[in-house]
């Protein structure tokens, strides 16, 4: 296994790791940065209880945060000496075939925890007509506790997600960039400071779909064992509860989704064809190319269908249909399909159909 393949499955890698190698870790990237080791190591199961646990009385002893020591000049340092190696033109293209990769499947990762810890840790209330003295000082407390979990979100080293840039870099032993290393092979975010590193388990769920999105039907796409979940439906963050009720949608639901996003999820889920047949939806338009269907949706644009049938039977003497979701404004079945080819109406004329 290649250091890049290796990275890539740290980056994904769900439940414990090896908590005595990952503050082994913590101790050498405080010495290489010529920092004496914390006072204390403490593990959190998740980014949130590691914030929640970061309440100002403890940040008083822990003391100033070292991340700029620890993270970011050795990274820094490494990626110069790389350039100053490579050149420019070689740099990027080493940093092509190995933290770019990553790096594009673990940003939205990272961004999506950052979300989900603010959310969980610092609700903000919406905001009411009333607008009486209380409710804008809560609002104001809120807003300011949201503020406080933000910083402490700048504080952090995200561990097994930093696998990008540690994929483009000397990790080995003795490197400057070994204590960081070692951290990111057996755990999640983790917090330095002078006296105090509270280092978070890793997620005991990820899943995606086949293009990397988070996507998960029945639960969190990531999960905690502390309960902390993140959702998501083919990328798109969702609540929970919105998944447990896909699994009694019916058209009348589908329509009164307030929220276009939702109901365009809610559609995927319950499946186009099943939708325009249960729901009593008239073809627009017919041709040899296919049967032309349109969706109306309240404050959101029509989705608009072809179904198909696959001139080649299957082995059982069936023939499949497909459906093809094709531009709002398509008109006929022929442009649709045509659409699908890159072509127009006139300019799609098959010779024969498979």
């Amino acid at each position: 296994m290649t250091d890049f393949e290796q990275w890539r499955a740290i980056s994904a890698s769900t439940g414990p790791g090896d908590r005595a190698a990952a503050e082994a870790g913590v101790r050498l990237a405080y010495a290489s940065a010529g920092l004496p080791a914390p006072d204390r190591i403490v593990w959190a199961r998740s980014p949130l209880e590691a914030v929640r646990l970061l309440h100002p009385e403890q940040l008083a002893r822990a003391g100033r945060s070292v991340r700029e020591q620890v993270r970011t000049a050795p990274w820094a340092a490494a990626r110069d000496r790389s350039h100053a190696e490579l050149g420019a033109r070689e740099f990027a293209r080493h940093w092509q075939v190995t933290g770019a990769p990553l790096w594009e499947s673990t940003e939205p990762i990272v961004d999506r925890i950052r979300a989900g810890v603010v959310a969980a840790a610092a609700p903000v209330p919406e905001p009411t007509d009333s607008g009486s003295d209380a409710q804008k000082e809560a609002l104001r407390a809120a807003r300011s506790a949201e503020l406080r979990v933000r910083m402490l979100l700048l504080d952090a080293v995200t561990g097994q997600h930093d696998a990008a840039w540690l994929s483009a870099f000397d990790t080995s032993a003795g490197s400057p960039l070994a204590g960081l290393a070692a951290v990111a092979r057996e755990t999640g975010w983790w917090w330095p400071y002078e006296n105090l590193a509270v280092l978070s388990e890793r997620p005991t769920a990820l899943h995606r779909d086949e293009a990397g999105r988070l996507d998960c039907g029945d639960g969190p796409a990531v999960g905690y064992s502390d309960g902390f979940g993140l959702y998501a439906w083919r990328g798109m963050p969702v609540p929970g509860e919105f998944l447990d009720e896909l699994v009694s949608l019916t058209p009348e639901r589908i329509r009164a989704e307030e929220n276009a996003e939702l109901r365009r999820v809610m559609l995927e889920y319950y499946g186009y064809d099943r939708y325009l047949a249960e729901s009593g939806a008239q073809p627009l338009q017919r041709d040899e190319t296919g049967i032309l269907w349109r969706i109306a949706l309240p404050d959101d644009e029509d989705v608009v269908m072809v179904e198909v049938v696959n001139s080649t039977p299957e082995p059982d003497g069936t023939y499949r249909t497909y459906w093809l979701r094709v531009p709002p404004a398509t008109r006929t079945a022929r442009e649709g399909v045509a659409w699908t080819f890159g072509l127009t109406a006139p300019e799609y004329q098959p010779v024969a159909q498979t």
